[in-house]
């Protein structure tokens, strides 16, 4: 089992979905954890079963707040070693029916918060020789129906990711991303299709083998957090049950 022990991480996204089982993983691994989202109720349901884990009601859409939420990890456990940009936002919307609210409000909670966080946390990951992992989406590596937004922002995601690898390439540093397909998530459980949808073209989203756990992509990030990962830097792990295989 990959071991995180020693590790502080800072995971967003912590009160539901991928985020929440990330934090529960990483502290069964050894980790401490400090958990951010915006619901401080549902994540205190959810650090019940994370061990010695400390978690915060923060908005990310705002640099502010990815600031003041990196210093208070920091002053909390002593430094940082990783961050897991788990956070996302996923509605789908006719493009025509997007207004520019929405579309500010999917770049801000999909690409620019973990952007914010990772200027924060860079300064902290570079004294520790510690890593970032994003969590894009199948959607940042191809288009899906009735998501303009949503796949701008995680395609930029990808980017960002490459770009930091690139640039942090002589530096004790790992930058990797991630790509889930459909998790069995608030967001997909809930998902609700525009009027007059086409149910077709929405089927395209969905794998060969059917809808995962979200315990089972947190696993993945585990090992790219670890030092089992020390040779993985830049990577983007497609974790989509074969959706992208061809």
């Amino acid at each position: 089992m990959t071991q995180l022990s020693g590790k502080v991480a800072l995971v967003t996204g912590a009160s539901s979905g991928l985020g929440a089982a990330v934090a529960q993983v990483f502290a069964e691994r050894g980790a401490s954890v400090f958990g951010i989202a915006r619901d401080a109720e549902r994540m205190a349901e959810v650090f019940t079963a994370v061990p010695g884990g400390v978690y915060s009601s923060v908005d990310i859409a705002t640099p502010e707040a990815c600031r003041d939420a990196v210093a208070a990890c920091v002053q909390r456990f002593g430094r940082l070693d990783v961050l897991v940009n788990a956070a996302g936002f996923h509605q789908m919307r006719h493009t025509t029916a997007v207004t520019d609210e929405d579309w500010d409000y999917d770049l801000a909670v999909n690409l620019n918060g973990p952007f914010y966080l990772c200027r924060a946390a860079l300064p902290h990951l570079l004294e520790t020789a510690g890593n970032i992992v994003n969590v894009a989406s199948i959607a940042g590596v191809e288009g899906e129906v009735y998501s303009a937004g949503y796949c701008a922002a995680k395609h930029g995601l990808v980017g960002l990711t490459r770009a930091l690898a690139i640039e942090f390439t002589k530096e004790r540093l790992r930058v990797n991303a991630v790509c889930p397909g459909g998790m069995l998530t608030p967001q997909v459980t809930e998902f609700q299709a525009p009027d007059n949808a086409d149910y077709n073209l929405i089927m395209r989203i969905a794998a060969p083998r059917g809808m995962m756990a979200p315990v089972d992509v947190a696993k993945v990030i585990a090992f790219l957090a670890s030092d089992d990962a020390a040779t993985v830097h830049g990577a983007v792990y497609n974790v989509d049950n074969g959706k992208t295989a061809g």
